[in-house]
C-alpha cells in the first residue's frame, strides 16, 4: 500500500464545474428553500443530533513560529513528556476562546 502525506492528500487539482453544472447552481441560488426538492433525503428523527459534537474533525492549519520563552515554562511543559509543542498550543487556545467567550 502507497503512503500518502495529509498534505499531498490535499493537493488535487481541482476540476472547474462544468456550464451545466454552473447552471444548476445559479438556478438553486435563486430558488427559496422551501421551493427546492428534498424528497431524495431522508428525514432526521428528532433525536438525531441529540449526541452531536460541534468541532469533533476540526483540524486547524498549523504555523510554524520561532518563539522566546522562560526556560522553567520550556521545562514545565516538556515534564509530563513528549508533546510539550501541543500542551503550549492547547494552553494558548483554552485562553484564546475564553477571551473571546467575555468579549
Amino acid at each position: 500500500m502507497r503512503k500518502v502525506s495529509r498534505k499531498a492528500a490535499f493537493k488535487r487539482p481541482v476540476q472547474a464545474l462544468t456550464s451545466k453544472q454552473k447552471k444548476e447552481l445559479k438556478a438553486l441560488a435563486a430558488m427559496s428553500d422551501d421551493q427546492i426538492d428534498t424528497t431524495d433525503i431522508p428525514e432526521l428523527p428528532p433525536g438525531a443530533w441529540k449526541h452531536a459534537v460541534r468541532g469533533q474533525f476540526y483540524r486547524p492549519l498549523k504555523q510554524a513560529v520561532s518563539m522566546r520563552l522562560d526556560s522553567d515554562v520550556i521545562a514545565w511543559l516538556k515534564k509530563p513528556g513528549k508533546g510539550y509543542q501541543t500542551r503550549a498550543n492547547s494552553i494558548l487556545r483554552q485562553r484564546m476562546l475564553d477571551d473571546l467567550r467575555r468579549a
